[in-house]
């Protein structure tokens, strides 16, 4: 596990070696709840204080409130419905996202103490999500975006990510000009998409600052050794996990 560390926020991307983190692949929830407790230890928040959405590979941005508190963190039963991107500006709460492929997003702005956390597939990456969250991020806290830091977390690389006419041309629709620097062909009528390269061009169009983009560049495909990857291992696989967290401030700061 990695992690990012400005003063109250903890950002952190999860690996194979900590254990399949999603609820939802058919592994035993006892020994995936043991492996969120473990993950949850090392991030400084309760498992009971995490919350996750259904991940629908769409670009719905929910504000997650107190209320909301623990909503997925023990059973996908009861994981917040059809969103693949959460914000809060709560202390206390913990943000997940869940992948093994599709790119993890995690954001922060230290000023107006909020974080968000999102899940980019093709499909989230094309309707820029990420530019989605920012957006969110601003109305809904004041967030400038110039404020934000963006970490785009492991998942599947061009190397290894071939796409078909379908997906090139919601590329090429999503992204224009841009989209020939995300597409490499490879021969055979296919391309190799860079999503990680899409994602940070569609948070620069927000106006988050290049430097204020961090990008791990780990593909999950090259790397099973460290990585979950649904496309390397034919879907039969877990899920590793990106989590963010603004911490309650200590007694007496």
């Amino acid at each position: 596990m990695r992690t990012v560390s400005e003063s109250r926020i903890v950002a952190c991307f999860t690996t194979r070696h900590g254990g399949n983190l999603g609820l939802h692949v058919g592994d035993d929830p006892r020994q995936v709840l043991q492996n969120r407790e473990g993950i949850a230890q090392e991030v400084g928040v309760p498992l009971d204080a995490w919350v996750a959405g259904n991940q629908v590979h769409g670009s719905t941005v929910t504000v997650v409130t107190q209320e909301l508190k623990g909503r997925g963190a023990r059973a996908q039963s009861d994981v917040l419905p059809d969103t693949d991107a959460l914000i809060t500006n709560v202390p206390g709460l913990a943000l997940s996202t869940y992948a093994a492929d599709c790119v993890p997003l995690l954001l922060w702005d230290e000023q107006k103490g909020a974080i968000g956390a999102a899940h980019a597939g093709w499909k989230g990456t094309v309707a820029k999500i990420g530019a989605k969250t920012v957006a969110k991020m601003a109305e809904q806290y004041g967030c400038d975006p110039k404020d934000l830091f963006v970490k785009i977390g492991p998942s599947i690389g061009a190397c290894c990510y071939e796409v078909d006419g379908p997906v090139i041309g919601a590329v090429q629709e999503a992204f224009g000009e841009a989209a020939d620097a995300l597409l490499s062909p490879n021969g055979n009528g296919r391309s190799q998409l860079d999503l990680w390269k899409a994602n940070e061009l569609a948070l620069l169009e927000a106006g988050v600052l290049p430097e204020h983009i961090l990008r791990e560049d780990h593909c999950t495909s090259c790397r099973v050794d460290t990585y979950f990857s649904h496309r390397r291992e034919q879907g039969k696989t877990g899920r590793h996990a990106g989590v963010i967290a603004l911490l309650q401030e200590k007694a007496g700061n």
